[in-house]
């Protein structure tokens, strides 16, 4: 499922864009607008998810494609394709969420048959798949182990493989990690993600809220970190941390059952990933200060939820 440290990062990112762009006449539903950005972080996840079934299946291609030379040798006409009857893509292909996702996202449009064929061949050279097509057995660690090996070492780390995802999807730089957890997640427990969900219901009522609060407390917010930055220029702040700082505060104020350290700890490492080297010791400098000031005129109101 989708952290909350990646909603974050989308609201983050979001509200950033609204700052440099002028929010009243770009985005004029920013709810929608992240509601989108979540949708192709799915989208993404489905895409992986079909090329390494696309890569199995491919077993029965190259068979074909080898049996009807002009001269098939003996092993032209006795390819193993084991793989293809793998239990990961059999059980893939009867998910009626995967389903209904294909019908939506049309990933077959997107594939690039000729990377498919290679991203297999290195598979076939792969010495756990040599021992694989030799056993009769379907041990279900062995059939989770095998996809697990053309998604993380044939997959992740091929450049001509992330430069194909680079050019569908624009998140793939922000979504990665994200996505090499959800599909290594999805590989050893398929029952425990669903594709047309994979942001639960109160990990999106988390992300709309935090939108929403930070867009409309920010006045209010604004007030209290002015008065923390001393001899810096308020306008002269880099924008992005005066996001992020935005966003703590919030969450400190107004998310009750998330602890405050949780929160600082967020977004410290948010600023040090994604804005400036220094930016890391001054949101936490000045986070810190307003949360003891909120803490000691009872502003700061937290519940003990698990």
């Amino acid at each position: 499922m989708i952290s909350r440290r990646n909603i974050r990062v989308k609201v983050m990112q979001l509200l950033y864009m609204m700052e440099a762009a002028d929010a009243n006449n770009s985005f004029k539903n920013p709810v929608q607008t992240l509601e989108k950005q979540m949708d192709k972080s799915r989208a993404l996840f489905v895409y992986l998810v079909y090329f390494i079934a696309e890569v199995a299946r491919y077993a029965e291609t190259s068979a074909q494609k080898r049996a009807s030379k002009n001269l098939p040798s003996k092993a032209d006409l006795n390819v193993n394709i084991k793989i293809a009857g793998n239990d990961f893509i059999w059980n893939l292909l009867e998910n009626k969420g995967y389903q209904t996702c294909l019908e939506q996202d049309h990933p077959e449009k997107m594939v690039d048959k000729s990377l498919v064929a290679q991203v297999f061949q290195k598979l076939t050279d792969h010495p756990v798949y040599a021992t694989y097509i030799t056993e009769e057995s379907r041990e279900k660690s062995k059939e989770r182990e095998i996809i697990k090996i053309i998604f993380s070492e044939l997959m992740l780390p091929n450049e001509d493989f992330i430069s194909h995802i680079e050019e569908y999807f624009n998140n793939w730089d922000d979504d990665a990690e994200m996505m090499e957890q959800l599909v290594l997640t999805f590989i050893q427990k398929p029952k425990s993600i669903k594709f047309n969900e994979i942001m639960s219901p109160d990990k999106w009522e988390f992300a709309r809220t935090l939108l929403t609060t930070a867009i409309g407390k920010k006045e209010y917010c604004t007030e209290l970190i002015k008065p923390k930055l001393k001899n810096w220029d308020a306008e002269r702040i880099a924008q992005l941390d005066m996001v992020l700082m935005r966003m703590g505060l919030c969450e400190l104020l107004y998310f009750e059952t998330i602890p405050t350290k949780v929160t600082i700890n967020e977004y410290i490492d948010l600023a040090k990933e994604y804005s400036t080297p220094q930016s890391g010791q001054f949101v936490n400098g000045i986070l810190d200060n307003i949360h003891k000031e909120l803490v000691a005129d009872g502003k700061i109101q937290k519940i003990s939820f698990k």
